[in-house]
């Protein structure tokens, strides 16, 4: 996590929710929360949430395609070309 994190307890959350929407959503940065003086969670706006789950998945993609490279479970671009020159004959 970033170190401009801010770090807030739940009862701060509790009191001033309206002014943590308009902060996160200007700034983009998220906030953690904390109870006890433990973090439990972590505040973000929709947009920063959304680009951070499309990485996610642009990862778990990358990741899936380099083990399957690894286990020798692809085909050479001649192979994929000859079988896309077949599909587009008559």
């Amino acid at each position: 996590m970033k170190l401009s994190t801010q770090i807030k307890p739940i009862s701060y959350l509790k009191s001033h929710t309206a002014e943590i929407v308009k902060e996160i959503t200007e700034s983009r940065e998220p906030l953690l929360i904390t109870q006890n003086g433990e973090a439990k969670l972590v505040v973000m706006d929709v947009r920063s949430y959304e680009e951070q789950e499309q990485t996610l998945a642009l990862l778990k993609t990358l990741a899936i395609g380099n083990h399957e490279i690894m286990q020798g479970e692809f085909r050479s671009t001649e192979e994929v070309f000859a079988e896309m020159d077949m599909d587009e004959q008559p």
